[in-house]
Protein backbone atom coordinates (compact mmCIF):
# COMPACT_ATOMS: atom_id res chain seq x y z
CA UNK A 1 0.00 0.00 0.00
CA UNK A 2 2.39 2.50 -0.61
CA UNK A 3 0.52 5.03 -3.33
CA UNK A 4 -2.89 7.24 -3.35
CA UNK A 5 -5.54 6.83 -6.12
CA UNK A 6 -7.90 8.32 -7.57
CA UNK A 7 -10.65 8.94 -10.52
CA UNK A 8 -12.66 11.27 -12.17
CA UNK A 9 -12.91 13.81 -15.32
CA UNK A 10 -9.76 15.55 -16.48
CA UNK A 11 -10.38 19.64 -16.22
CA UNK A 12 -8.88 21.53 -18.56
CA UNK A 13 -9.27 25.87 -17.21
CA UNK A 14 -9.06 28.64 -19.88
CA UNK A 15 -8.09 31.20 -18.19
CA UNK A 16 -8.88 35.46 -18.41
CA UNK A 17 -7.19 36.96 -15.27
CA UNK A 18 -7.21 40.51 -14.41
CA UNK A 19 -10.73 41.44 -15.55
CA UNK A 20 -12.07 44.38 -13.87
CA UNK A 21 -15.34 43.25 -13.63
CA UNK A 22 -17.49 40.79 -15.70
CA UNK A 23 -18.46 41.66 -19.28
CA UNK A 24 -22.94 42.69 -19.51
CA UNK A 25 -24.55 40.71 -22.25
CA UNK A 26 -23.08 41.57 -26.35
CA UNK A 27 -19.93 43.64 -24.43
CA UNK A 28 -16.13 42.60 -25.04
CA UNK A 29 -13.56 43.14 -21.97
CA UNK A 30 -10.12 42.36 -22.79
CA UNK A 31 -8.26 40.80 -19.55
CA UNK A 32 -4.80 41.52 -18.84
CA UNK A 33 -3.91 37.79 -18.21
CA UNK A 34 -4.42 34.42 -20.12
CA UNK A 35 -3.34 30.64 -19.43
CA UNK A 36 -4.52 27.33 -20.36
CA UNK A 37 -3.90 25.22 -17.44
CA UNK A 38 -4.44 21.74 -15.92
CA UNK A 39 -7.84 22.23 -13.40
CA UNK A 40 -9.26 20.63 -10.65
CA UNK A 41 -11.19 17.90 -9.51
CA UNK A 42 -10.38 14.47 -8.18
CA UNK A 43 -7.30 14.25 -10.85
CA UNK A 44 -5.85 18.11 -9.57
CA UNK A 45 -5.86 16.58 -5.86
CA UNK A 46 -3.81 13.49 -7.30
CA UNK A 47 -1.62 15.97 -9.11
CA UNK A 48 -0.95 17.97 -6.07
CA UNK A 49 -0.15 14.76 -3.97
CA UNK A 50 2.33 13.74 -6.82
CA UNK A 51 3.85 17.04 -6.41
CA UNK A 52 4.53 15.94 -2.66
CA UNK A 53 6.82 12.85 -4.16
CA UNK A 54 3.77 10.63 -3.07
CA UNK A 55 3.38 8.10 -5.63
CA UNK A 56 -0.62 8.86 -7.52
CA UNK A 57 -2.66 6.63 -9.85
CA UNK A 58 -5.38 8.80 -11.49
CA UNK A 59 -8.42 7.00 -13.85
CA UNK A 60 -9.56 9.28 -16.27
CA UNK A 61 -10.62 9.72 -19.77
CA UNK A 62 -8.31 11.48 -22.32
CA UNK A 63 -8.82 11.65 -26.02
CA UNK A 64 -6.86 12.59 -29.21
CA UNK A 65 -7.95 16.01 -29.15
CA UNK A 66 -5.26 18.88 -28.37
CA UNK A 67 -6.99 19.36 -25.06
CA UNK A 68 -6.46 15.63 -23.87
CA UNK A 69 -2.86 15.99 -24.88
CA UNK A 70 -1.83 18.97 -22.98
CA UNK A 71 -3.68 17.42 -19.90
CA UNK A 72 -1.70 14.25 -20.80
CA UNK A 73 1.75 16.16 -20.72
CA UNK A 74 1.01 18.22 -17.47
CA UNK A 75 0.28 14.55 -15.51
CA UNK A 76 3.43 13.28 -16.73
CA UNK A 77 5.50 16.41 -15.44
CA UNK A 78 3.97 16.17 -12.22
CA UNK A 79 5.02 12.21 -12.00
CA UNK A 80 1.71 10.76 -12.24
CA UNK A 81 0.50 7.62 -13.39
CA UNK A 82 -2.72 7.44 -15.80
CA UNK A 83 -4.79 5.01 -16.47
CA UNK A 84 -6.75 6.16 -20.08
CA UNK A 85 -10.12 4.62 -19.52
CA UNK A 86 -11.40 6.58 -23.09
CA UNK A 87 -11.91 3.91 -26.12
CA UNK A 88 -13.74 6.17 -28.34
CA UNK A 89 -12.84 8.25 -31.25
CA UNK A 90 -13.39 12.35 -32.16
CA UNK A 91 -15.23 13.24 -28.75
CA UNK A 92 -14.26 15.60 -26.14
CA UNK A 93 -14.35 13.03 -23.45
CA UNK A 94 -13.47 15.59 -20.62
CA UNK A 95 -14.46 18.74 -19.24
CA UNK A 96 -12.98 22.26 -20.51
CA UNK A 97 -14.05 25.46 -18.78
CA UNK A 98 -13.69 28.86 -19.51
CA UNK A 99 -13.01 30.74 -16.26
CA UNK A 100 -13.48 34.89 -15.73
CA UNK A 101 -10.91 36.20 -12.90
CA UNK A 102 -12.36 39.53 -11.26
CA UNK A 103 -10.89 40.90 -8.03
CA UNK A 104 -14.21 40.04 -6.18
CA UNK A 105 -14.46 36.62 -7.78
CA UNK A 106 -14.86 34.19 -10.86
CA UNK A 107 -17.00 32.95 -12.59
CA UNK A 108 -17.42 29.84 -15.08
CA UNK A 109 -18.19 28.21 -17.87
CA UNK A 110 -18.10 24.44 -18.37
CA UNK A 111 -18.48 21.69 -21.47
CA UNK A 112 -18.32 17.99 -21.00
CA UNK A 113 -20.05 14.61 -20.79
CA UNK A 114 -21.19 13.34 -17.89
CA UNK A 115 -18.75 10.85 -17.01
CA UNK A 116 -19.94 7.13 -17.82
CA UNK A 117 -19.16 3.92 -15.88
CA UNK A 118 -18.91 0.91 -17.91
CA UNK A 119 -18.49 -2.65 -16.18
CA UNK A 120 -15.18 -2.81 -17.83
CA UNK A 121 -14.11 0.84 -16.30
CA UNK A 122 -15.20 -0.27 -13.54
CA UNK A 123 -12.91 -3.07 -13.67
CA UNK A 124 -10.49 -0.78 -14.37
CA UNK A 125 -10.62 1.48 -11.75
CA UNK A 126 -10.63 -1.51 -9.53
CA UNK A 127 -7.52 -2.24 -10.99
CA UNK A 128 -5.47 0.48 -11.24
CA UNK A 129 -6.40 0.97 -7.03
CA UNK A 130 -6.19 -2.19 -5.85
CA UNK A 131 -2.99 -1.86 -2.80
CA UNK A 132 -3.74 2.00 -2.82
CA UNK A 133 -3.20 3.18 0.75
CA UNK A 134 -5.98 5.82 0.23
CA UNK A 135 -8.05 6.44 -2.31
CA UNK A 136 -10.18 9.83 -3.25
CA UNK A 137 -13.88 8.36 -3.55
CA UNK A 138 -16.67 10.37 -5.90
CA UNK A 139 -20.10 9.19 -7.01
CA UNK A 140 -20.74 6.32 -9.63
CA UNK A 141 -18.46 3.10 -8.19
CA UNK A 142 -19.96 2.25 -4.90
CA UNK A 143 -19.13 -0.93 -5.17
CA UNK A 144 -15.34 -0.59 -6.10
CA UNK A 145 -15.09 1.51 -3.22
CA UNK A 146 -16.46 -1.05 -1.04
CA UNK A 147 -14.27 -3.64 -2.32
CA UNK A 148 -11.27 -1.47 -1.80
CA UNK A 149 -12.08 -0.81 1.90
CA UNK A 150 -12.36 -4.52 2.85
CA UNK A 151 -8.73 -5.22 1.00
CA UNK A 152 -7.51 -2.11 4.07
CA UNK A 153 -7.57 0.69 1.25
CA UNK A 154 -8.65 4.50 3.93
CA UNK A 155 -11.54 5.97 1.58
CA UNK A 156 -11.78 10.15 1.57
CA UNK A 157 -15.15 11.79 0.09
CA UNK A 158 -15.22 15.51 -1.14
CA UNK A 159 -18.37 16.41 -2.31
CA UNK A 160 -19.04 19.50 -5.01
CA UNK A 161 -21.83 22.08 -3.28
CA UNK A 162 -24.82 21.45 -5.81
CA UNK A 163 -28.52 23.36 -4.87
CA UNK A 164 -30.16 19.86 -4.48
CA UNK A 165 -27.38 17.40 -2.27
CA UNK A 166 -28.35 15.89 0.86
CA UNK A 167 -27.52 13.63 3.06
CA UNK A 168 -29.88 10.65 1.68
CA UNK A 169 -28.05 11.58 -2.08
CA UNK A 170 -24.41 10.90 -0.58
CA UNK A 171 -25.90 8.10 2.31
CA UNK A 172 -23.99 5.22 1.27
CA UNK A 173 -20.67 7.33 0.30
CA UNK A 174 -21.40 8.86 4.12
CA UNK A 175 -21.76 5.14 5.70
CA UNK A 176 -18.24 3.68 3.83
CA UNK A 177 -15.83 6.64 3.45
CA UNK A 178 -13.32 7.42 6.48
CA UNK A 179 -12.72 11.20 6.14
CA UNK A 180 -15.46 13.67 4.41
CA UNK A 181 -14.09 16.77 3.59
CA UNK A 182 -16.91 19.17 3.04
CA UNK A 183 -16.71 23.16 3.46
CA UNK A 184 -19.63 25.15 5.53
CA UNK A 185 -21.49 25.54 2.55
CA UNK A 186 -21.66 22.11 1.70
CA UNK A 187 -21.58 20.25 5.24
CA UNK A 188 -24.77 22.88 6.45
CA UNK A 189 -26.63 21.76 3.31
CA UNK A 190 -25.80 18.30 3.94
CA UNK A 191 -26.49 18.06 7.26
CA UNK A 192 -29.75 20.38 7.66
CA UNK A 193 -27.69 22.36 10.46
CA UNK A 194 -27.02 26.38 11.08
CA UNK A 195 -23.55 26.45 12.43
CA UNK A 196 -20.78 24.39 11.26
CA UNK A 197 -20.67 23.04 14.94
CA UNK A 198 -23.74 22.01 14.91
CA UNK A 199 -22.65 20.34 11.31
CA UNK A 200 -19.35 18.44 12.82
CA UNK A 201 -21.47 16.85 15.92
CA UNK A 202 -24.09 15.82 13.41
CA UNK A 203 -20.87 14.33 11.22
CA UNK A 204 -19.23 12.64 13.96
CA UNK A 205 -21.95 10.26 14.24
CA UNK A 206 -20.41 8.92 10.86
CA UNK A 207 -16.79 9.92 11.20
CA UNK A 208 -14.26 9.55 14.25
CA UNK A 209 -12.57 12.45 13.17
CA UNK A 210 -15.21 14.77 11.44
CA UNK A 211 -14.30 17.80 9.59
CA UNK A 212 -15.65 21.00 8.27
CA UNK A 213 -13.69 23.88 6.10
CA UNK A 214 -14.50 27.07 7.20
CA UNK A 215 -12.98 29.04 3.99
CA UNK A 216 -11.22 31.95 5.36
CA UNK A 217 -11.84 31.13 9.04
CA UNK A 218 -9.56 28.03 8.47
CA UNK A 219 -11.06 24.19 9.24
CA UNK A 220 -13.17 22.54 11.97
CA UNK A 221 -12.19 19.30 13.17
CA UNK A 222 -13.51 17.06 16.20
CA UNK A 223 -11.71 14.32 18.12
CA UNK A 224 -11.89 12.08 20.85
CA UNK A 225 -15.27 14.89 21.43
CA UNK A 226 -13.27 17.87 21.60
CA UNK A 227 -14.48 20.42 18.69
CA UNK A 228 -11.61 22.76 17.49
CA UNK A 229 -10.35 25.13 14.94
CA UNK A 230 -7.14 25.49 12.78
CA UNK A 231 -6.70 28.78 11.44
CA UNK A 232 -5.69 30.01 7.67
CA UNK A 233 -1.95 31.11 6.98
CA UNK A 234 -2.40 34.82 7.36
CA UNK A 235 0.60 35.05 5.06
CA UNK A 236 -0.84 33.77 2.14
CA UNK A 237 -2.71 36.66 0.51
CA UNK A 238 -5.73 35.47 -2.23
CA UNK A 239 -5.42 35.82 -5.85
CA UNK A 240 -7.81 33.53 -7.13
CA UNK A 241 -9.26 30.80 -4.62
CA UNK A 242 -9.65 28.42 -7.56
CA UNK A 243 -8.57 24.76 -6.75
CA UNK A 244 -8.26 25.87 -3.19
CA UNK A 245 -10.31 22.72 -1.91
CA UNK A 246 -8.21 20.51 -4.03
CA UNK A 247 -4.82 21.26 -2.70
CA UNK A 248 -6.28 20.78 1.05
CA UNK A 249 -7.19 17.70 -0.06
CA UNK A 250 -4.05 17.02 -1.34
CA UNK A 251 -2.29 18.48 1.97
CA UNK A 252 -4.75 16.19 4.06
CA UNK A 253 -3.93 13.25 2.38
CA UNK A 254 -0.62 13.50 2.54
CA UNK A 255 -0.31 13.79 6.40
CA UNK A 256 -2.28 10.74 6.47
CA UNK A 257 -0.80 8.97 4.09
CA UNK A 258 2.01 9.33 6.27
CA UNK A 259 0.21 9.15 9.64
CA UNK A 260 0.63 12.82 11.37
CA UNK A 261 -1.90 13.53 13.81
CA UNK A 262 -4.87 14.69 12.73
CA UNK A 263 -4.57 18.81 14.07
CA UNK A 264 -1.38 18.07 11.60
CA UNK A 265 -3.39 16.53 8.69
CA UNK A 266 -5.14 19.40 8.97
CA UNK A 267 -2.79 21.90 8.98
CA UNK A 268 -1.03 20.75 6.14
CA UNK A 269 -4.57 21.28 4.03
CA UNK A 270 -4.53 24.61 5.24
CA UNK A 271 -0.55 25.27 4.22
CA UNK A 272 -0.84 23.57 0.96
CA UNK A 273 -4.90 25.46 0.36
CA UNK A 274 -3.31 28.72 1.49
CA UNK A 275 -0.30 28.36 -1.35
CA UNK A 276 -2.85 27.50 -3.86
CA UNK A 277 -5.12 30.84 -4.14
CA UNK A 278 -1.51 32.73 -4.41
CA UNK A 279 -1.54 31.90 -7.72
CA UNK A 280 -4.02 31.86 -10.99
CA UNK A 281 -5.13 28.44 -11.50
CA UNK A 282 -5.86 25.44 -9.22
CA UNK A 283 -2.36 24.15 -9.62
CA UNK A 284 0.00 27.39 -10.30
CA UNK A 285 1.20 27.90 -6.99
CA UNK A 286 2.21 24.36 -5.12
CA UNK A 287 4.95 23.18 -2.68
CA UNK A 288 7.24 20.52 -2.70
CA UNK A 289 7.29 18.23 0.02
CA UNK A 290 10.65 20.13 1.61
CA UNK A 291 8.95 23.01 1.17
CA UNK A 292 5.77 21.94 2.96
CA UNK A 293 7.41 20.18 5.82
CA UNK A 294 9.55 23.47 6.40
CA UNK A 295 6.26 25.14 6.42
CA UNK A 296 4.85 22.57 9.10
CA UNK A 297 7.30 23.18 11.62
CA UNK A 298 7.20 26.52 11.37
CA UNK A 299 3.55 26.55 12.25
CA UNK A 300 3.13 23.58 14.67
CA UNK A 301 5.46 25.63 17.06
CA UNK A 302 3.11 28.39 17.01
CA UNK A 303 -0.11 26.86 17.33
CA UNK A 304 0.83 24.01 19.97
Amino acid sequence: MSFISGNGKTNTDILYAGLPRLPEIGEELYSQGFSLKLGGGVPGTMVNISRLSVPVKISTWLGDDMFSRFCLEEYKKAGCEIINLYKGKGELPLNITSAMITPEDRTFVTYGPEPRYSDTELEEIYSASAGAKIAEIQGGCIEVYRKLKSEGTLLVLDTGYTEDMSFDMYREYIELADYYTPNQKEALKITGKEKPEEAVKFLSQYFEKPIVKLDKDGCMGMENGEIFTVPVIDEYKRVDSTGAGDAFLAGLMYGLFYGYSFKDCILLGNLTGGKCVTGVGCLTNYFEENELLEKLNEYKSKLW
